[in-house]
């Protein structure tokens, strides 16, 4: 199999790997408070810890700081007890096909996140810069943007419509109402946007402040 025809996660999967190998444990990352290390551990939490996921889906629900809490220390004491090389590695590797990481619908869910987890590596390091992405990959991202843009619209009092810059087309409205406010932007710089990045490169326009 060539590397273009693998899944999107299995590529940016194992492009985080790589450069989560070559910063080390200790380099920063867009994720406030978070180092590599950190962040390996998370994913390798993620991957291999269900007992741990009510804390990621729920977290910002009523209900779900005590649930995030068991997660948070999940992580800190893999991430202390274990060497960080093999974190990467088993960063790399993933779940196991028997956990429901390893199950093939986790892909539709992983392509996007390990998208946004790479970015929060790259983008914390100097001289970074955009990357193309082939156009499936972006069109898999845009669909996972219109997902997480609608939690983000609550940050903005009217309407909201995301706008693609690398292709032409309409704008996706994600709620209707007056003063909207337009996010335009490719593809992956837009799910960065809607998942919180504040390293996007995304012009937002119109509409009233974000709260």
């Amino acid at each position: 199999m060539t590397d273009a025809s693998r899944p999107l996660a299995a590529r940016e999967r194992a492009a985080l790997a790589d450069l989560l190998d070559d910063l080390g444990p200790d380099a920063p990352t867009c994720c406030e408070g978070w180092t590599t290390a950190h962040l390996a551990a998370h994913l390798v939490t993620r991957d291999r810890r269900p007992d741990a996921m009510p804390g990621y889906a729920l977290e910002r629900t009523p209900v779900g700081a005590r649930l995030h809490a068991y997660s948070d220390r999940v992580e800190d004491r893999l991430r202390t007890a274990t060497p960080y090389p093999e974190l990467v590695s088993r960063v790399r590797k993933g779940p196991p096909g028997w956990l429901p990481g390893g199950w093939p619908v986790a892909q539709l869910v992983d392509g996007p996140e390990f998208a946004i987890h790479h970015e929060d590596v790259r983008r914390a390091q100097p001289g970074w810069e955009p990357r193309p992405l082939p156009l499936p990959d972006a069109d898999r991202l845009w669909s996972a943007a219109q997902l997480f843009a609608r939690t983000a619209a609550s940050r903005y009092p009217g309407g909201l419509v995301l706008q693609r810059s690398d292709v032409p087309g309409p704008g996706k409205r994600i709620r209707a109402g007056s003063d909207v406010t337009t996010v335009e932007g490719e593809p992956l710089e837009v799910l960065l946007w809607a998942t919180g990045r504040d390293v996007a490169r995304v012009a937002v326009r119109g509409g009233a402040p974000a709260s």
